[in-house]
């Protein structure tokens, strides 16, 4: 098989969105601030200075803004885990697939 350099692999378009996000790593304390580079339904790119691992499973929270829903900001929680991590200078890129994701009402974030 021919060396496929460059050809595209996603299954679902990526949209450029530079948004806020707050990652746990699953089974741990505290959390981690990034900001996406970019989003799918099924996956989504981050920027932060933390390396995480390979494989490790994450939780993160998202805010999607109105120019994106058409309406009102909607925070979004999605569960998933790391693709992989790629360094770039003091920061590090993790490409995570979202395994399940649910809309989060501001009734549910005032009660935690």
């Amino acid at each position: 098989m021919p060396n496929q350099v460059g050809v595209e692999r996603r299954e679902m378009p990526r949209f450029e969105l530079h948004l806020p996000v707050e990652i746990a790593l699953v089974g741990s304390r505290g959390s981690l601030q990034a900001v996406t580079r970019d989003v799918s339904a099924r996956g989504v790119y981050i920027v932060l200075e933390s390396e995480l691992t390979p494989k490790s499973n994450i939780e993160f929270t998202l805010t999607l803004p109105p120019e994106v829903t058409m309406t009102k900001s909607i925070r979004v929680r999605c569960s998933g885990h790391v693709l992989r991590v790629i360094r770039h200078g003091d920061e590090f890129g993790v490409a995570a697939n979202i395994h399940h994701y649910e809309f989060i009402s501001n009734s549910s974030l005032s009660a935690n």
